[in-house]
């Protein structure tokens, strides 16, 4: 999951509880708020796992990334989410990316106040190591720690694969579209945030027939947001 440009709340410390919660992640029945969470397998991946495809991504109730204005406020994590967010970013080997997901992103490499909280500055660090390829029609250059698509989203997909033991992100509806129909994906990691925003972007693309999946690990926030993790049988 790529946090996207709202960035961390203003008003954050970062307290030794959470960063011992940090090294929990994934921890079968962990109690979080007083309420049991279901934790089938760590969120984390585990070495003796294969390297997968990830599509992960902050949705609505009713599954868009995105309203029909292309605004996603509604996705801000609080202090809890965002440190998971840190944890799963901090284990990805590389990220593909469309163009406007690239850019929404790109202030994490350029704006330095973002880095006055320790959050902040977490979450800058460990985005801004992440190799990334953009896929664009229309940009000639990147900046950061990123390159242009040079081949398709099966090509650059298998490469990153090959380049690294560590899980690859895919973000940006149209590039994720593409390696779903390409049956590419790996896992489906959804932050269901409870709005319902009737349009915009949807995180899933039709698909012409059932895709089977298995639901492995879910997780309700303080805020209360659902994080549902589904993978494909292997």
């Amino acid at each position: 999951m790529a946090v996207r440009s709202l960035g961390p709340p203003t008003t954050l410390n970062v307290c030794r509880e959470w960063q011992s919660r940090l090294q929990e992640v994934g921890e079968p029945d962990a109690k979080l708020h007083g309420e049991r969470q279901r934790e089938h397998r760590p969120s984390l991946p585990c070495d003796d796992l294969e390297a997968m495809l990830i599509y992960s991504m902050g949705v609505s109730v009713d599954g868009f990334i995105a309203d029909r204005e292309g605004a996603f406020a509604w996705t801000d994590p609080d202090v809890e989410q965002f440190l998971f967010h840190i944890a799963q970013v901090r284990e990805l080997g590389s990220y593909l990316c469309g163009r406007r997901l690239y850019e929404t992103m790109l202030v994490w490499d350029t704006d330095p106040s973002l880095r006055d909280d320790e959050l902040g500055a977490a979450f800058a660090d460990v985005w801004c190591a992440i190799p990334k390829v953009v896929f664009s029609r229309t940009l000639d250059s990147v900046q950061g720690n990123a390159r242009l698509a040079a081949g398709s989203v099966a090509e650059e997909a298998a490469a990153a694969l090959d380049a690294t033991d560590k899980d690859v992100a895919i973000g940006g509806a149209g590039v994720a579209a593409a390696a779903i129909g390409l049956g590419l994906v790996d896992e489906m990691r959804m932050f269901r945030n409870p709005v319902v925003v009737g349009g915009g972007t949807p995180f899933l693309p039709p698909v012409t027939e059932h895709v089977t999946l298995d639901l492995i690990e879910t997780r309700t926030f303080g805020s209360r947001v659902i994080y549902e993790r589904y993978a494909r049988p292997r």
